[in-house]
Protein backbone atom coordinates (compact mmCIF):
# COMPACT_ATOMS: atom_id res chain seq x y z
CA UNK A 1 0.00 0.00 0.00
CA UNK A 2 1.35 3.42 -0.95
CA UNK A 3 1.72 5.95 1.82
CA UNK A 4 -1.54 7.78 2.45
CA UNK A 5 -1.41 11.49 1.69
CA UNK A 6 -2.34 13.90 4.47
CA UNK A 7 -4.16 17.22 4.17
CA UNK A 8 -4.61 19.61 7.08
CA UNK A 9 -7.61 21.78 6.26
CA UNK A 10 -8.98 24.99 7.73
CA UNK A 11 -5.60 26.69 8.08
CA UNK A 12 -5.91 30.35 9.06
CA UNK A 13 -2.39 31.19 10.30
CA UNK A 14 1.09 30.99 8.82
CA UNK A 15 2.41 29.25 11.93
CA UNK A 16 -0.21 26.50 11.59
CA UNK A 17 0.65 25.95 7.94
CA UNK A 18 4.32 25.62 8.86
CA UNK A 19 3.49 23.24 11.72
CA UNK A 20 1.58 21.07 9.26
CA UNK A 21 4.46 21.09 6.78
CA UNK A 22 7.02 20.32 9.45
CA UNK A 23 4.94 17.42 10.73
CA UNK A 24 4.91 15.90 7.25
CA UNK A 25 1.55 16.93 5.79
CA UNK A 26 1.33 16.83 2.00
CA UNK A 27 -1.25 19.60 1.65
CA UNK A 28 -2.99 22.38 3.54
CA UNK A 29 -6.51 23.66 2.96
CA UNK A 30 -7.70 27.27 2.89
CA UNK A 31 -11.43 27.89 3.29
CA UNK A 32 -12.93 30.61 1.08
CA UNK A 33 -16.45 30.37 2.49
CA UNK A 34 -17.53 33.31 4.59
CA UNK A 35 -19.95 31.32 6.77
CA UNK A 36 -17.18 29.02 7.99
CA UNK A 37 -15.43 29.75 11.30
CA UNK A 38 -12.25 28.79 9.45
CA UNK A 39 -12.69 31.24 6.57
CA UNK A 40 -9.63 33.18 5.42
CA UNK A 41 -9.30 36.50 3.68
CA UNK A 42 -7.32 36.88 0.47
CA UNK A 43 -4.60 38.61 2.47
CA UNK A 44 -4.37 35.76 4.97
CA UNK A 45 -4.30 33.19 2.19
CA UNK A 46 -1.57 34.98 0.26
CA UNK A 47 0.65 35.10 3.35
CA UNK A 48 0.08 31.43 4.13
CA UNK A 49 0.77 30.22 0.58
CA UNK A 50 3.88 32.39 0.34
CA UNK A 51 5.25 30.81 3.53
CA UNK A 52 4.81 27.19 2.42
CA UNK A 53 7.95 25.17 1.72
CA UNK A 54 8.32 23.31 -1.60
CA UNK A 55 6.14 20.27 -2.32
CA UNK A 56 3.34 21.21 0.08
CA UNK A 57 0.16 21.62 -1.96
CA UNK A 58 -2.15 24.55 -1.29
CA UNK A 59 -5.84 23.71 -1.71
CA UNK A 60 -8.62 26.31 -1.84
CA UNK A 61 -12.03 25.21 -0.57
CA UNK A 62 -15.13 26.79 -2.13
CA UNK A 63 -18.89 26.39 -1.64
CA UNK A 64 -20.99 27.40 -4.65
CA UNK A 65 -18.77 30.39 -5.39
CA UNK A 66 -19.46 32.37 -8.54
CA UNK A 67 -16.93 32.18 -11.37
CA UNK A 68 -16.25 35.88 -10.84
CA UNK A 69 -15.49 35.46 -7.14
CA UNK A 70 -13.38 32.38 -7.70
CA UNK A 71 -11.49 34.01 -10.54
CA UNK A 72 -10.67 37.05 -8.43
CA UNK A 73 -9.32 34.84 -5.65
CA UNK A 74 -7.20 32.82 -8.07
CA UNK A 75 -5.79 36.02 -9.54
CA UNK A 76 -4.66 37.01 -6.04
CA UNK A 77 -3.69 33.67 -4.46
CA UNK A 78 -1.56 31.08 -6.33
CA UNK A 79 -3.49 28.00 -5.23
CA UNK A 80 -2.34 24.61 -6.51
CA UNK A 81 -5.69 22.82 -6.33
CA UNK A 82 -9.39 23.56 -5.83
CA UNK A 83 -11.89 21.74 -3.63
CA UNK A 84 -15.63 22.15 -4.20
CA UNK A 85 -18.00 21.49 -1.31
CA UNK A 86 -21.30 22.80 -2.64
CA UNK A 87 -23.74 21.76 -5.32
CA UNK A 88 -21.36 22.54 -8.16
CA UNK A 89 -21.76 20.70 -11.45
CA UNK A 90 -18.78 19.19 -13.22
CA UNK A 91 -18.83 22.16 -15.58
CA UNK A 92 -18.72 24.61 -12.67
CA UNK A 93 -15.67 22.83 -11.23
CA UNK A 94 -13.64 22.97 -14.44
CA UNK A 95 -12.08 25.69 -16.50
CA UNK A 96 -9.75 27.12 -13.87
CA UNK A 97 -6.56 25.46 -15.17
CA UNK A 98 -6.11 23.67 -11.86
CA UNK A 99 -6.92 20.14 -10.71
CA UNK A 100 -9.93 19.87 -8.46
CA UNK A 101 -11.46 17.65 -5.80
CA UNK A 102 -15.23 17.27 -5.56
CA UNK A 103 -16.59 16.74 -2.08
CA UNK A 104 -19.63 14.53 -1.61
CA UNK A 105 -21.46 14.34 1.70
CA UNK A 106 -22.35 10.78 2.59
CA UNK A 107 -25.60 9.51 4.08
CA UNK A 108 -27.25 6.07 4.01
CA UNK A 109 -28.96 5.26 0.73
CA UNK A 110 -26.73 7.44 -1.43
CA UNK A 111 -25.40 6.01 -4.68
CA UNK A 112 -21.94 7.43 -4.10
CA UNK A 113 -20.39 5.79 -7.14
CA UNK A 114 -23.03 7.29 -9.43
CA UNK A 115 -22.60 10.74 -7.91
CA UNK A 116 -18.82 10.51 -8.23
CA UNK A 117 -19.17 9.47 -11.88
CA UNK A 118 -20.79 12.85 -12.59
CA UNK A 119 -17.33 14.42 -12.14
CA UNK A 120 -15.09 12.59 -14.62
CA UNK A 121 -12.60 15.46 -14.63
CA UNK A 122 -12.04 15.43 -10.87
CA UNK A 123 -8.55 14.63 -9.65
CA UNK A 124 -10.18 12.93 -6.67
CA UNK A 125 -13.43 12.50 -4.76
CA UNK A 126 -13.58 13.66 -1.15
CA UNK A 127 -16.14 11.95 1.05
CA UNK A 128 -17.41 13.87 4.07
CA UNK A 129 -20.23 13.46 6.56
CA UNK A 130 -23.71 14.64 5.63
CA UNK A 131 -25.21 17.10 8.11
CA UNK A 132 -28.28 19.05 7.00
CA UNK A 133 -27.38 22.62 6.05
CA UNK A 134 -23.65 22.26 6.73
CA UNK A 135 -21.35 21.86 3.69
CA UNK A 136 -18.45 20.40 5.68
CA UNK A 137 -16.27 20.69 8.73
CA UNK A 138 -18.85 19.06 11.00
CA UNK A 139 -16.36 17.08 13.07
CA UNK A 140 -18.57 14.01 12.72
CA UNK A 141 -17.58 10.71 11.11
CA UNK A 142 -19.83 8.69 8.82
CA UNK A 143 -20.22 4.94 8.35
CA UNK A 144 -17.15 4.00 6.32
CA UNK A 145 -18.81 0.77 5.22
CA UNK A 146 -20.99 2.89 2.92
CA UNK A 147 -17.98 3.71 0.73
CA UNK A 148 -18.13 1.83 -2.59
CA UNK A 149 -15.10 0.18 -4.12
CA UNK A 150 -15.72 1.49 -7.64
CA UNK A 151 -15.27 5.26 -7.36
CA UNK A 152 -12.66 5.16 -10.18
CA UNK A 153 -11.04 8.27 -8.71
CA UNK A 154 -8.57 8.67 -5.85
CA UNK A 155 -10.55 8.76 -2.61
CA UNK A 156 -9.94 11.45 -0.01
CA UNK A 157 -11.51 10.51 3.32
CA UNK A 158 -12.76 13.31 5.59
CA UNK A 159 -15.28 13.74 8.36
CA UNK A 160 -14.53 13.44 12.07
CA UNK A 161 -10.98 12.15 11.72
CA UNK A 162 -8.48 12.57 14.55
CA UNK A 163 -5.41 10.83 15.94
CA UNK A 164 -7.60 8.33 17.79
CA UNK A 165 -9.40 6.93 14.74
CA UNK A 166 -7.36 7.73 11.63
CA UNK A 167 -5.25 4.59 11.79
CA UNK A 168 -8.40 2.44 11.81
CA UNK A 169 -9.87 4.56 9.00
CA UNK A 170 -6.84 4.10 6.78
CA UNK A 171 -6.69 0.36 7.36
CA UNK A 172 -10.42 -0.10 6.74
CA UNK A 173 -10.97 2.28 3.83
CA UNK A 174 -7.53 2.35 2.15
CA UNK A 175 -7.99 5.92 0.92
CA UNK A 176 -5.58 7.79 -1.30
CA UNK A 177 -5.57 10.61 1.26
CA UNK A 178 -7.08 11.73 4.55
CA UNK A 179 -8.31 15.23 5.32
CA UNK A 180 -8.54 16.63 8.85
CA UNK A 181 -9.56 19.99 10.28
CA UNK A 182 -11.35 19.99 13.64
CA UNK A 183 -9.48 16.89 14.80
CA UNK A 184 -6.21 18.83 15.06
CA UNK A 185 -7.52 22.10 16.50
CA UNK A 186 -7.14 23.94 19.79
CA UNK A 187 -10.23 25.96 18.80
CA UNK A 188 -12.05 26.55 15.52
CA UNK A 189 -9.53 27.84 13.00
CA UNK A 190 -6.58 27.55 15.40
CA UNK A 191 -4.51 24.42 15.03
CA UNK A 192 -2.65 22.54 17.75
CA UNK A 193 0.84 21.60 16.58
CA UNK A 194 1.04 18.53 18.82
CA UNK A 195 -2.34 17.27 17.59
CA UNK A 196 -1.09 17.67 14.02
CA UNK A 197 2.06 15.69 14.83
CA UNK A 198 0.02 12.98 16.57
CA UNK A 199 -2.32 12.73 13.59
CA UNK A 200 0.57 12.37 11.15
CA UNK A 201 2.22 9.75 13.40
CA UNK A 202 -0.94 7.67 13.39
CA UNK A 203 -1.22 7.93 9.61
CA UNK A 204 2.35 6.73 9.22
CA UNK A 205 1.77 3.92 11.71
CA UNK A 206 -1.15 2.75 9.58
CA UNK A 207 1.18 2.83 6.56
CA UNK A 208 3.73 0.79 8.50
CA UNK A 209 6.28 3.57 8.29
CA UNK A 210 8.50 4.60 11.15
CA UNK A 211 8.41 8.14 12.54
CA UNK A 212 11.99 8.66 11.41
CA UNK A 213 11.05 8.46 7.72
Amino acid sequence: MAAVRIKICGITRVEDALAAAEAGADAIGLVFYAKSPRAVSVQQARAIVAALPPFVTSVGLFVDASRCELGEILDAVPLDMLQFHGNETAEACSGYHRPYLKALRVKPGDDIAARAAEYPGAAGILLDTYVEGVPGGTGAAFDWSLIPHDLRRPLVLAGGLHAGNVQQAIRQVRPYAVDVSGGVEASKGIKDAEKIRAFVRQCRAADGQSESM
